[in-house]
C-alpha cells in the first residue's frame, strides 16, 4: 500500500517549519492540533456505542474484551486493560491487551511482528478465544497485518469483532463487524501516530471500557464502587467512596469497609440497608451487582 495515501502519513501544512520554531511555539502548535481530536472522536460515538454494547454482552455471558494491536496501538490496549483491574476489581482475564511481539514489545520494538497475519491468530488461540468474546483490533494506519489476521480468526471463532483506526476506509474495517474510524488528520510530526492518533485511540478505549463496566453494574452514581484497594491510597479512597455513597461518617465507613472484608460495594449496601454482610451479599447477587436495583 502507498502510505502517502493514508491521512495519518501525510504532511501537516501547519507544521512545515516545525524545526524552526521556539519551544513555546511548538507547544502551542501541538496544543492547537490536539484540540481537534475530541471533536473527531465525537463523530464516531454511534459506532463506539455499538462496540460498548458488544463488550457488555460478552461480559454478561462470561466472555472477555480483547484489545489487539501493534506498536503504540497495542500498548494503549494493554494499558487500558491493565487499568480495569484496580478500577473495577476486574479479573485480569476479563479485559486483555495483546501486542504484536508479546509483552516485551511494550518497551522495545519487536521487528517484523506486526507484519505477520499468523501471529495475530496465534495470540488469540493462545488465550483460548471463544464466541462469547469481543475482539477490538487497533491500528492507527488501519492496515496492520497482525491485526487483520487476528480479526479474521476472531470471526471464524464467532466472536464479536470491532476495529479502531485513524484513517477513512481503513483496511481493518473490512475485517470487523463494527468499525470506528477517527480521522484526526496529518500528525504534527509526519507519520508519528503516537501523537493525535494515539490520543484519539486512548479516548475511545477509555469510553469503551468505562461505559461497558458501568453497563454491568460496576459503578454507582459516579463512584468506583468496585475499586480494588491494593495500596494505602486506594484503601483511603475506598473509605471515601463509602462515605460519598452513603453520607456516613469516616468511622462508620471504616467499620463497614472492615466488616465487608474491604469490599466497597458490599460495604455501601450494608450501610444503606442496615443488612448483615451475608444478607447484603445476597441482595447484590440477586441484583447482579447493581446497587441501584437494591436501593
Amino acid at each position: 500500500m502507498d502510505l502517502e495515501k493514508l491521512t495519518t502519513e501525510q504532511r501537516n501544512k501547519s507544521t512545515m517549519n516545525l524545526d524552526t520554531l521556539s519551544t513555546i511555539d511548538i507547544l502551542r502548535l501541538m496544543n492547537e492540533e490536539d484540540q481537534s481530536v475530541p471533536l473527531s472522536v465525537r463523530k464516531e460515538l454511534p459506532q463506539i456505542e455499538k462496540v460498548v454494547e458488544a463488550a457488555k454482552r460478552s461480559f454478561q455471558q462470561g466472555g472477555h474484551l480483547i484489545y489487539i494491536g501493534a506498536g503504540t496501538s497495542g500498548r494503549l490496549g494493554v494499558l487500558d486493560a491493565a487499568e480495569c483491574v484496580p478500577t473495577f476489581s476486574a479479573d485480569p482475564s476479563m479485559v486483555q491487551g495483546l501486542i504484536a511481539g508479546g509483552i516485551s514489545a511494550m518497551t522495545v520494538a519487536v521487528e517484523g511482528a506486526e507484519d505477520s497475519f499468523m501471529l495475530g491468530e496465534e495470540d488469540l488461540k493462545r488465550i483460548h478465544l471463544t464466541e462469547k468474546d469481543t475482539v477490538i483490533g487497533i491500528a492507527a494506519s488501519g492496515r496492520t497485518p497482525y491485526v487483520i489476521g487476528a480479526l479474521d480468526y476472531a470471526k471464524k471463532v464467532g466472536a464479536a469483532t470491532a476495529s479502531l483506526a485513524c484513517n477513512k476506509d481503513a483496511e481493518i474495517s473490512k475485517h470487523a463487524d463494527i468499525n470506528i474510524e477517527v480521522q484526526v488528520g496529518p500528525e504534527v510530526l509526519t507519520g508519528s501516530t503516537r501523537l493525535k492518533s494515539g490520543t484519539a485511540q486512548k479516548l475511545v478505549l477509555n469510553m469503551i471500557s468505562t461505559a461497558a463496566m458501568i453497563g454491568i453494574g460496576k459503578v454507582y452514581k459516579n463512584l468506583m464502587v468496585d475499586v480494588k484497594p491494593t495500596n494505602s491510597k486506594l484503601v483511603e479512597r475506598s473509605k471515601s467512596i463509602i462515605m460519598q455513597a452513603t453520607d456516613c461518617s469516616y468511622e462508620e465507613a471504616e467499620q463497614a469497609f472492615r466488616e465487608a472484608d474491604e469490599n466497597v460495594k458490599l460495604a455501601i449496601v450494608m450501610v444503606l440497608t442496615n443488612l448483615s454482610k451475608e444478607e447484603a451479599k445476597q441482595k447484590l447477587d440477586e441484583a447482579k451487582g447493581f446497587i441501584r436495583k437494591i436501593i
